[in-house]
């Protein structure tokens, strides 16, 4: 009842400034006016304001957004772990064997420069480790050699 009030006060309020603005000569912006202080009574009418505020103030209906949203959360968390492992037991055990593999390009013939060379082979003796130090252009010479592969 006393949103049914509220509304027909808005909706009287916004009629006596379309009023107002029409008797200025700004007929384009009282008729809008006039169109935005109808929605209230409106909604009222069609009866829009008592299905809000019986949804606004049931407690069962807050319970059950409270277990859409849990619901919902327990979904996207399942979803996130299945992505993050394969679900299932082939999927887990591609995953492992493609774990252990060399790294290579999906179009390269051979493995890359760097993962070729491995850890164990001798450095040269002008070239200092990468967190000594190094010079900025040692950092770019993986990216040059794979420039240098495809002709660019």
């Amino acid at each position: 009842m006393l949103a049914e009030t509220i509304c027909s006060a808005v909706s009287a309020a916004g009629l006596g400034i379309a009023a107002i603005t029409a008797y200025r000569k700004r007929f384009l912006t009282a008729t809008r006016i006039l169109a935005y202080s109808l929605v209230p009574v409106g909604l009222v009418m069609t009866g829009v304001v008592q299905w809000v505020s019986d949804i606004a103030f049931k407690p069962s209906v807050w319970i059950g957004f409270g277990l859409l949203a849990a619901a919902w959360l327990l979904f996207m968390t399942t979803r996130a772990v299945e992505r993050r492992s394969g679900s299932t037991r082939k999927e887990r055990k591609a995953a492992r064997a493609a774990g252990s593999r060399a790294a290579v390009a999906p179009a390269a013939s051979s493995p890359s420069p760097a993962s070729a060379a491995g850890a164990t082979a001798p450095r040269r003796q002008g070239r200092p480790e990468k967190g000594q130090g190094a010079a900025p252009g040692d950092d770019f010479s993986d990216i040059e050699a794979i420039l240098k592969k495809h002709g660019i």
